[in-house]
């Protein structure tokens, strides 16, 4: 039977959800493992708090050199999300000879690097399976079980709380601000919820999927990031008459060397894979040049689990597997495509009268843009709702068609432009 002392670095939801695992799995893991994983210290902010967990007081502290600089303690668990005292913490243990686990997708985004470096020279591990999409081991798979494929593409719904809020306003015609409010009563969302539906949780994501799956490093700068405060449930009305649902989708593609990534509210079709995640529920959709189309689907957050991720890292880790990307000369950056082919949706307010249509229609085929649908209706008085879909355009043609469209003396306003991916 060996012996692991290992130390948590807080004690929130998911570490919570951790403790609760190894406490209850405690039996199994020293049978079927042959491990015994003892939690010698767990540091919290404050020590008297009443927590979800009754963890032993003895082992609680609000020092974390009493976890960083005791020699025993070979596995730091970090739950305290965010950037920074995480990154000096990890580093710390890292470079103290401990192995680390973390759920904390901003650290490895932006840190990547230095985390890694880190751990390479010092001879120890840096695991992050639960840094996405919770339980779903997305990370295990593509690093141990796709080797033999060149991942060209990725398509994510990999926040939890932007696809609850859409499938309340889809399902039930609840407006954004309600669904947000309900999506916080029930703990999905954030008092400050911008990380969320400002699509900065999602951009951690596809960073870290993009990376692993093109093997080249992509950064944070580099990826578009829209959120889903401009939807409005017309729009996905609209979107549901003309054969598409709505999700936040990360996306990113490997076309001839040079990537794509990028984050918005996206329609795809309604008979997609991914148009029936619902709720808070998540899923990765990869295709390869071997195994084709795949999809990942589950509990994308939770103690539970997100818990689960984690502990599967913790046993590895106890195994002495390391595992690290070798960042450096084995890792080169991307090579950024900034002027994608995707399909658009553009939901215009103009002047009911006529020749508008025609006009607007002139200002898209000046840029080389092709329409492939418009719906178009009355209100009954001086303005109407315009859309459009139009076929592949890339990128800055449309922006730049939007561009004049908006001086246009018949369009009061251009409500929406949301891209469309099949």
């Amino acid at each position: 039977m060996r012996e692991v002392q290992i130390a948590f670095l807080g004690l929130g939801n998911v570490g919570s959800g951790v403790y609760k695992i190894l406490q209850q799995r405690r039996k199994e893991f020293e049978e079927k493992e042959g491990l015994k994983i003892n939690i010698k210290k767990i540091l919290v902010r404050d020590i008297n708090k009443k927590r979800a967990v009754e963890a032993d007081r003895s082992i609680l502290t609000d020092n974390p050199d009493d976890i960083l600089n005791d020699p025993d303690i070979s596995i730091v668990a970090e739950f305290i999300g965010g950037e920074n005292p995480a990154l000096t913490y990890l580093l710390k243990a890292l470079n103290g000879g401990k192995s680390v686990v973390t759920a904390n997708k901003e650290v490895i985004a932006r840190h990547w690097e230095k985390l890694d470096e880190a751990a390479a020279a010092n001879g120890t591990g840096l695991y992050y399976e639960a840094s996405v999409c919770g339980g779903i081991p997305v990370i295990k798979a593509i690093q141990e079980s796709l080797q033999a494929n060149r991942i060209e593409r990725i398509m994510g719904i990999i926040n939890g709380t932007t696809n609850y809020i859409l499938t309340k306003m889809s399902e039930n015609g609840t407006d954004f601000s309600e669904a947000l409010k309900r999506a916080q009563e029930l703990g999905y969302a954030e008092p400050d919820p911008t990380a969320d539906v400002e699509g900065f949780d999602a951009a951690f994501k596809i960073a870290i999927l993009s990376t692993l799956c093109f093997h080249k490093r992509v950064h944070l700068d580099k990826i578009l990031r829209e959120g889903i405060t401009g939807i409005t449930r017309e729009d996905i009305s609209y979107g549901r008459e003309l054969g598409y649902a709505l999700k936040l989708l990360a996306i990113a593609k490997d076309n001839e060397g040079k990537v794509e990534a990028r984050v918005h509210p996206t329609f795809i079709p309604l008979n997609h894979p991914l148009s029936s995640v619902r709720s808070s529920f998540n899923a990765v959709y990869l295709k390869g040049d071997c195994f084709g189309d795949m999809m990942f689907f589950g509990r994308g957050a939770g103690d539970l689990p997100t818990g689960s991720a984690v502990v599967s890292d913790i046993l590895t880790a106890c195994r002495n597997e390391h595992r690290y990307m070798n960042f450096g000369k084995k890792t080169p950056d991307a090579v950024y495509n900034d002027d994608w082919q995707t399909k658009y949706y553009i939901r215009l307010t103009v002047k009911d009268q006529p020749g508008v249509l025609g006009e607007i229609a002139g200002y898209f085929g000046k840029h080389s843009v092709s329409i492939a649908s418009v719906i178009q209706k009355g209100y009954g008085d001086t303005t109407a709702p315009l859309i459009f879909v139009t076929h592949e355009a890339s990128e800055k043609s449309i922006q730049r068609a939007i561009a004049e469209i908006r001086e246009c003396q018949s369009v009061i306003s251009v409500d929406n432009l949301i891209r469309v991916e099949e």
